[in-house]
C-alpha cells in the first residue's frame, strides 16, 4: 500500500527550487516553456508541471500532483518523496527525546542540543539552540529521559534538520 498525503496544506512548505534541483539530480530534463509561473520536466514519458510561485492560487494542488508523479515514477510513497523535498516548516511543535547536550557556553546558560523526534515519516535527529530556562529544562529532561515538546521553525539543510527560533520547551506529560 502506498501512503498518500491528503492534507495539501503541507505542500506550501515545499520550495520549487529544491524540487527543481531534486528533479535534475534524478535525471529529469527541463523543457522550454514560456512564462515564469511553471516549468515542465520530463523523464521516460512522464511529465511534471512544476509551479514556481507559491502565491499562485493552485500552487498546493499542483505540488501535490508533482509528489504523486514522483511517487509513481520512483515506486515510493508520497510521504517518502515529501520527506526528500521538504525544506522548512514554520512554527511547528516537535515531540521527542533529547539525546545530546553540548557543553554550555562559558558566559551564558545556553547551548546546542540534539532532539530525536518525528519529522514527516520517521525519527530523525534535530539540532537546536536553547538558552536560560529552556536549556536548564533540557538538561533535566535529558538526565531523566523525559519526552519534551519544543516549538520553532524546522529547516532542512543538507539532510540535517535544525529547529530555529526554538521556544516553549516543556516536558511532555504523556
Amino acid at each position: 500500500m502506498t501512503a498518500i498525503i491528503l492534507d495539501v496544506e503541507k505542500f506550501q512548505y515545499i520550495d520549487p527550487q529544491q524540487v527543481a534541483s531534486y528533479l535534475q539530480s534524478q535525471g529529469w530534463h527541463q523543457q522550454q516553456i514560456k512564462g515564469d509561473k511553471a516549468n515542465l520536466w520530463t523523464l521516460d514519458g512522464f511529465e511534471i508541471l512544476l509551479p514556481l510561485k507559491p502565491e499562485i492560487v493552485d500552487f498546493k494542488r499542483r505540488m501535490a500532483e508533482v509528489l504523486e508523479t514522483l511517487a509513481l515514477v520512483e515506486n515510493r510513497s508520497q510521504i517518502q518523496v515529501f520527506s526528500s523535498l521538504i525544506t522548512n516548516v514554520p512554527n511547528i511543535t516537535i515531540q521527542g527525546l533529547i539525546t545530546h547536550i553540548e557543553t554550555p557556553l562559558a558566559d551564558t546558560m545556553s547551548g546546542e542540543i540534539t532532539l530525536f523526534g518525528v519529522v514527516v515519516d520517521r525519527l530523525r535527529p534535530i539540532k537546536t539552540e536553547l538558552a536560560d530556562r529552556d536549556y536548564i529544562l533540557a538538561i533535566k529532561a535529558y538526565q531523566e529521559r523525559l519526552p519534551v515538546l519544543c516549538t520553532g521553525d524546522l529547516i532542512k539543510d543538507k539532510d540535517i534538520f535544525l529547529l530555529k527560533n526554538s521556544r516553549n520547551l516543556q516536558v511532555d506529560n504523556i
